[in-house]
């Protein structure tokens, strides 16, 4: 299984890649970002707003996923936000894709797990996963997730909602 680092992308990084400034980015980041990472710049949009409306969620959103040894960007991953009043997280990840079926959304999501179970105020992890989505099903199974349920959302369309107990939970 790929070796996964995160590299967090902060404020600076994430309104470079907003404005689609690779450079300025990927010397924020302190790491050579990729044109995917430019192409998620709605994404960037959002989590920017999540850290300036609550600047915690910064430890757990807007990250980029740098395959080891090699030191390569293959993707993006986090979490949605900090733990919920419940001390729910829900996980993110996205393989740019041309490095898509080598392991890595396997790998990010473990990583991500472990991170979660490391987390005291974590109780348990969600993925929201929309039913047309192979790949994102085959990288939750065998990790624990049960399906708990199904919503609507505004961008995908009806997702169905997978829950996992952190492993420092009984």
């Amino acid at each position: 299984m790929p070796d996964i680092r995160f590299v967090q992308l902060s404020p600076v990084a994430l309104r470079a890649l907003i404005e689609g400034d690779l450079g300025a980015a990927s010397a924020a980041a302190g790491v050579l970002l990729t044109p995917y990472l430019v192409d998620e710049s709605w994404l960037w949009r959002i989590r920017l707003q999540d850290i300036e409306r609550d600047p915690r969620a910064a430890e757990w959103i807007a990250r980029a996923a740098v395959a080891e040894p090699q030191g390569v960007v293959v993707g993006h991953a986090g979490f949605h936000g900090p733990p919920d009043a419940d001390g729910v997280v829900e996980v993110a990840y996205s393989v740019d894709p041309v490095h898509r079926r080598k392991g890595y959304a396997r790998a990010m999501l473990e990583s991500l797990l472990a991170r979660a179970d490391g987390d005291p105020r974590v109780s348990a992890v969600r993925a929201s996963i929309r039913p047309d989505n192979a790949g994102s099903r085959r990288t939750i199974a065998g990790l624990g997730f049960r399906k708990v349920g199904e919503q609507w959302d505004p961008e995908d369309g009806l997702e169905d909602v997978f829950l996992r107990t952190a492993a420092n939970r009984p």
